[in-house]
């Protein structure tokens, strides 16, 4: 799976991991994490979800990662915000208050990048990688936060076999051997969604698990 993959889902408006709603795993237990007021979240493989705009509402700062400019370039238009664009190293930034979406290969971000971020937010990123890139993405999230001890996590976990990703499938055995060693994971809630997802049901997928971590500093 390389850049290009992602940048053709974009323009075939092919973005059914794009919630028309604020995601509801975040309104119910973000303000248990307990964050100072302002704190910074740092939230890999963004899109222009509606999530963004909600931690800024409530009071926090928001620093996404994206690689398709046509996603942070739709985000900023149906919020009706003008951006400032600047150039940060490979990145493309825009910014608008509160809110910066840095346009560019996540994997590029470093320490220094992210160093005022003190939460993380993930809610399709781990799923949106296949195994080899999920050990990148882990090793790398260690690299770039030492500073962050808090946040969410949303995994999925199916039987891979029976559909293939994305999203991909990540049990909670792999979650915690990915993540475990930097931080301590406390699972919030986990429910089958199966139901509600027929694209999956029709695939012959058996079980779908949604689960929700919650990420607090070792």
């Amino acid at each position: 799976m390389d850049s290009t993959f992602w940048h053709d889902r974009w323009a075939s408006n092919q973005i059914g991991f794009h919630l028309p709603e604020v995601n509801p795993y975040l309104l119910r237990h973000w303000p248990g994490l307990g964050l100072a007021n302002q704190a910074r979240v740092l939230v890999p493989l963004c899109g222009k979800s509606l999530d963004l705009m909600w931690l800024v509402q409530q009071g926090y700062g928001v620093l996404g990662v994206e690689l398709s400019e046509k996603a942070v370039q739709e985000f900023f238009q149906e919020h009706c915000l003008v951006a400032q664009v600047s150039q940060r190293g490979s990145f493309k930034v825009y910014q608008a208050g509160a809110i910066e979406l840095w346009c560019g290969d996540f994997f590029e971000l470093r320490r220094e990048d992210a160093a005022g971020c003190t939460a993380l937010y993930d809610r399709a990123a781990l799923i949106a990688l296949p195994p080899l890139m999920r050990e990148r993405y882990a090793a790398h999230l260690q690299v770039i936060t030492p500073q962050v001890g808090s946040g969410l996590l949303i995994s999925l976990d199916y039987q891979q076999a029976q559909k293939a990703g994305p999203p991909f499938a990540v049990s909670d055995d792999e979650v915690h051997r990915l993540l475990g060693a930097h931080w301590r994971l406390s699972t919030l809630e986990q429910r089958d969604i199966l139901a509600e997802s027929p694209k999956f049901a029709q695939a012959g997928v058996t079980r779908l698990e949604e689960r929700v971590y919650q990420l607090a500093g070792c």
